[in-house]
């Protein structure tokens, strides 16, 4: 059956010779994988370009419940990104929230309120100009709210480090900046210096692992570390 529906590309695996299988996140059905013919060949009739993580989509698909392995009949750009694939800083912070995703959307359900949240959140990036330096540690202060875990505040995320015996540094100072991050939003300029960045960063991943299964670690992270200084 035909259905329309919104989509943000999480990765794709090459198959076969030029084929590809996508994963999207898509806004009536969740996560599914979709097999793409012909998409590395100068003959297909869509371009690779389309299937690159994190590109926004409008699709018409052909979708059955029983299967696991579903096709695309019509694909278009749903918001060609400006800057995100081009500027070094957006496309670390870009190739970081897409391991992220990758790691943690599971549902094969309908959620429009998260997923107008990662659409409107990457269109954001895309146009922001300035003060998006600290982008991704409100997106995923954000973001620990649809997957049930946010943090009311940096005193919740201490005590649950003392139950789990986590001994990083979190002062004072990095509580108060913290709880600051909690209540921004991606306008809200905030002033850190890398190093307190990469730290408040780091406890926020040891808290995404302590609710996430398999969380692991973070290839993209030291990219992300380097290229935001």
């Amino acid at each position: 059956m035909l259905h329309k529906t919104r989509g943000i590309v999480i990765n794709y695996i090459r198959y076969r010779e030029t084929s590809i299988i996508v994963k999207v996140y898509t806004e009536k059905f969740g996560i599914q994988s979709f097999i793409e013919n012909g998409v590395r060949s100068s003959k297909g009739k869509n371009k690779i370009a389309l299937f690159q993580p994190l590109s926004l989509l409008d699709l018409v698909i052909y979708h059955d419940e029983k299967k696991d392995l579903h096709r695309i009949s019509e694909i278009k750009a749903g918001f060609p990104f400006l800057t995100l694939p081009y500027e070094i800083h957006k496309s670390s912070i870009a190739m970081f929230l897409d391991e992220v995703l990758n790691k943690t959307l599971k549902e094969h359900t309908e959620n429009e309120v998260l997923f107008d949240f990662l659409y409107h959140s990457l269109i954001f990036l895309d146009e922001t100009e300035e003060h998006f330096e600290n982008f991704h540690l409100i997106f995923l202060l954000k973001y620990a709210f649809f997957l049930g875990f946010s943090p009311q505040d940096a005193a919740e995320i201490v005590t649950q480090f003392k139950e789990f015996n986590i001994t990083i540094p979190f002062d004072n100072d990095y509580q108060k900046l913290m709880n600051q991050l909690i209540l921004a939003d991606y306008q809200t300029p905030l002033l850190m210096n890398r190093g307190v960045r990469n730290h408040l960063l780091e406890v926020i991943i040891i808290f995404y692992q302590l609710h996430v299964e398999e969380f692991g670690e973070i290839k993209s992270l030291q990219v992300l570390r380097e290229v935001l200084s």
